[in-house]
């Protein structure tokens, strides 16, 4: 593992790629998954558990605000407003379509599909020391069925569970850890990382955000969702379904981050980052034009805020470009974007 980010940085992050002001067209909190859906894209997370409070003062207000006002939630302590805040920012990082280079893990009709990607690693975790934070239905009787060392971490431990607490002493000697993502907005993210930079990490569940820069906090692989059927999740989360969205409403995609395949997905949200600036300086450029110069551009803080995620993306792709160039380019001076190498 060579993380150079503070794994701290992941909240900033996010709300770096939640900055358009898409209104929310509906928001649920159902038992297990929670989702924020907008004209253009939808997002999961993982709802936090237990029984809400009967006085939470914002049921009712969501639909129609903008997906930036729910996506800042994601900084708070209060878990449901959490949730909302991290689905709110996978909705606004799935507008973007820029999913990354990996396989796609179909589902399969002998079910077990919220396991598959234990099933795909399965080759590489025989005889290793595997710690998986975070209890998914079924990992029991398939870690006996394939002789795997095993071990489950959960805030409410089941009868084959150990306490989250037990993290500091198991994760730094696991060769493999398997980390929930609902760990980002429950805030244990940061430490978990910190703890696990000796093994192989993958960040894995429907509360994921593709992100090319997970590969700077030191995660090696993102196992998250894409939806396959738009409809099929909002039924499923606010008929109260678990394991079920697996079984055809999202499909797993498991992304390596390999230095090559983060570096090319780096350079494509570049582009398209830098294309989102260009358009907002255009805009304010007409608008100055047409407006006294006493008037604030409307979108100011959305350029800024656009301003400092391709600051962010062009620090992570030149520092991965500077200690794993590969082979024929290399890196031009002042820049993350690369030159080929002419061969002779």
């Amino acid at each position: 593992m060579s993380a150079f980010l503070d794994p701290r940085e992941i909240y900033d992050l996010l709300l770096d790629y939640a900055i358009a002001r898409t209104p929310v067209n509906r928001a649920t909190l159902g038992l297990v998954w929670t989702l924020v859906e907008s004209d253009n894209a939808a997002g999961l997370a993982m709802s936090p558990g237990g029984e809400a409070l009967r006085t939470l003062n914002w049921p009712g207000t969501l639909v129609g605000r903008p997906l930036p006002e729910l996506a800042r939630w994601v900084k708070e302590w209060d878990p449901f407003q959490a949730a909302l805040g991290m689905a709110a920012c996978n909705a606004a990082i799935n507008t973007r379509r820029c999913l990354p280079p990996g396989e796609i893990l179909e589902p399969r009709q002998d079910g077990d599909n919220n396991l598959a990607v234990f099933r795909h690693f399965l080759p590489e975790l025989t005889g290793k020391r595997v710690v998986v934070v975070g209890r998914y239905p079924g990992l029991d009787r398939f870690a006996a069925a394939h002789g795997l060392d095993l071990t489950v971490l959960e805030r409410r431990p089941g009868p084959n569970d150990l306490p989250d607490a037990a993290c500091e002493y198991l994760l730094p000697q696991a060769e493999w850890v398997f980390l929930t993502a609902s760990s980002i907005p429950n805030k244990t993210f940061p430490r978990l990382m910190e703890l696990s930079r000796d093994a192989t990490v993958v960040l894995m569940g429907p509360t994921v955000p593709w992100l090319a820069e997970f590969h700077h906090f030191g995660v090696d692989y993102l196992a998250g969702v894409e939806i396959a059927d738009r409809a099929a999740p909002g039924q499923i989360v606010a008929e109260g379904g678990g394991t079920r969205l697996f079984d055809g409403a999202v499909r797993y995609r498991v992304a390596p981050l390999t230095p090559a395949a983060t570096w090319d997905w780096l350079r494509r949200q570049i582009a398209f980052t830098a294309a989102e600036k260009e358009q907002l300086n255009r805009e304010m450029e007409d608008w100055y034009a047409a407006h006294s110069c006493t008037q604030r551009f409307p979108r100011l803080a959305e350029r800024e805020a656009i301003g400092q995620k391709l600051s962010r993306l062009d620090s992570c792709a030149h520092e991965l470009w500077s200690r794993e160039p590969p082979p024929g380019v290399a890196c031009l001076a002042g820049t993350a974007l690369p030159v080929t190498v002419a061969a002779g």
